[in-house]
């Protein structure tokens, strides 16, 4: 009895519970199964089942109360839950209750006890006690049983608020990570979340369109585990798409997270890793705050771990962060994860690096895409290989941590989708960047979108040149939209005024904000960029989504 109460004592989930009693009860009295269910919103909830065939199992799991009593000792043992109800013989239940048959024979047991759970006064469930054999219980045990059982009911109740507890916060914690990622033509991408077994943490992903088909790519943990954790990853989350969608470098957008995780408090600490692809540089920029390397493939299938500048985690270092840059081939993978799927108890950080090179190698030639195959299978390969990455490094251990992996394979955007011209820091500069977005726009067969182009272009570069400085230069990208790009040397960043009636100028923006899909500003630290998207006419988009592919696929 010391020992059980102890046990129980200790059981945390409705899952410990039903352990601890197969453990400490089952053997003393010579008994082989063990039903143990919970009243939950009108029905029964099947907390544990053990010493039964799976089929039995499946026909009492969730049964509605009014089905799974009706006619059978259950009703009455909640109904009158201080009466523990014994039955030497499958004779006697079935002569008693007639509609148990089914239950005896599927079953396979020979005498059965029927044990209320009773807490606070009511009953919140039963707990059946089964022998193979026939079974003759004496006054002791039945004595001893009904003590056992009101030690039960106490721990379930117990546990049952934990489990409560827990789900929600399962929940929350999901429900702050992306439901789905974006589409966007210069990453495909797929990724997994699995939680720990115990306590909840703070691992999370990302992936954020960014401006001049850019895109970034995040991946975090909050160390620790906890309610606190998981909600500190969500601000965390929020944050980053907050300042993703400000442009901010990745070394500038660090140093605003380490603000905010310092201001968090001392027992507050996290790891992080953002990455900005360029489609059309091929260039990927890292910042790394104390966490695990990305691992990158390339497409002859090699895969490495790169020397990335690392800084002290967000919340224990101090600006400056240092970034690296580095040009990935088309068609390369972005391999990012937190330790919870490399590290066990039994495996460190770098012999789980090493466990996840040799599955990247061994999966890539039955879950890396073909040359030949279109987009949305490329995104069920990924998706293959995000479960085959996860099944092989953490079937060896207990997750006794959150375990996050995102995985992007780059796309470069072709040569002729992009047109670049430098201007003269002169009047005549407005009037080449029509000319120049004239021409291009016809090679593209965008004529559509040729005047609405001509004054975007126009009113930017006639911008600069009135208000900013050289080197001035006109960029044209063609991806699932129309990207017109003007750069200059200033770092003034323009805003749009609301002119009067009778002013004659101040309402070039204005225009900018009516012609354009979306339009901004991008810093840089030899100025800025300011940068325009039309959405493409529908049968164009049609075109360039099949040009998209094939480009990809050659």
């Amino acid at each position: 009895m010391a020992q059980l109460m102890g046990a129980l004592a200790h059981a945390i989930t409705s899952d410990d519970v039903v352990g601890t009693v197969v453990e400490h009860v089952l053997p003393p009295f010579d008994a082989t199964g063990l039903i143990i269910q919970a009243v939950e919103d009108g029905g029964l909830r099947s907390v544990g089942c053990a010493g039964y065939p799976p089929v039995f199992t499946d026909l009492v799991r969730n049964a509605p109360v009014t089905e799974m009593a009706e006619g059978t000792p259950i009703r009455d043992v909640l109904s009158a839950p201080y009466a523990l109800m014994f039955f030497p013989s499958p004779e006697e239940l079935i002569s008693a209750y007639p509609a148990t048959a089914e239950f005896v024979t599927i079953g396979g047991k020979n005498s059965w006890a029927f044990l209320p759970l009773v807490a606070s006064g009511r009953a919140i469930g039963f707990c059946c006690i089964s022998w193979s054999r026939r079974h003759s219980l004496a006054d002791s045990e039945r004595a001893l049983l009904g003590a056992l059982s009101a030690l039960i009911a106490q721990a379930l109740e117990r546990a049952r608020l934990y489990d409560a507890e827990y789900t929600r916060a399962q929940e929350l914690q999901r429900g702050m990570l992306p439901l789905a990622l974006p589409s966007v033509p210069a990453v495909t991408a797929a990724a997994r979340f699995v939680p720990s077994s115990g306590d909840i943490g703070g691992d999370w992903y990302d992936v954020i369109p960014l401006t001049s088909g850019r895109v970034a790519l995040a991946i975090g943990d909050v160390m620790g585990h906890g309610l606190a954790e998981a909600v500190t990853m969500g601000r965390l989350r929020t944050a980053v798409h907050t300042l993703a969608t400000l442009d901010l470098p990745p070394d500038e957008l660090l140093t605003h997270l380490n603000h905010i995780v310092s201001d968090l408090g001392d027992d507050f600490c996290a790891t992080f890793l953002y990455a900005v692809y360029d489609p059309a540089s091929g260039t990927c920029t890292f910042a790394n705050a104390g966490h695990p390397p990305p691992a990158l493939v390339h497409p002859d299938g090699s895969v490495h771990f790169p020397d990335l500048a690392v800084n002290p985690p967000l919340g224990a270092g101090t600006p400056p962060f240092d970034t690296t840059e580095l040009a990935l081939p088309p068609d390369s993978l972005v391999v990012m994860y937190t330790d919870g799927l490399i590290e066990s108890r039994t495996r460190d950080i770098g012999r789980g690096i090493a466990r996840l090179e040799d599955v990247l190698h061994a999966a890539l030639g039955t879950a890396g895409r073909s040359p030949s195959e279109p987009d949305h299978k490329a995104t069920d390969c990924l998706d293959r290989l995000c479960d085959t990455i996860t099944a092989e490094l953490l079937s060896s251990h207990e997750t006794c941590d959150d375990s996050a992996l995102l995985i992007a394979r780059t796309h470069l955007i072709p040569s002729h989708d992009i047109a670049s011209w430098p201007l003269p820091d002169t009047a005549m500069a407005a009037a080449q960047a029509r000319q120049h977005a004239h021409n291009q726009l016809a090679a593209w067969d965008l004529d559509e979108l040729v005047a609405t182009t001509e004054l975007v272009v126009s009113e930017l570069v006639g911008n600069v040149v009135r208000h900013a400085k050289g080197p001035v230069r006109l960029r044209l990208l063609r991806s699932d939209v129309l990207i017109c790009e003007v750069s200059d040397g200033s770092l003034t960043t323009p805003h749009i005024r609301h002119a009067s009636a009778t002013d004659e100028g101040g309402r070039g923006l204005q225009l900018i904000e009516a012609l354009s899909h979306r339009w901004g500003t991008r810093h840089a630290s030899t100025g800025k960029c300011i940068w325009t998207e039309q959405l493409l006419p529908t049968s164009c988009q049609a075109t360039e989504a099949s040009c998209r592919r094939l480009t990809v696929q050659s």
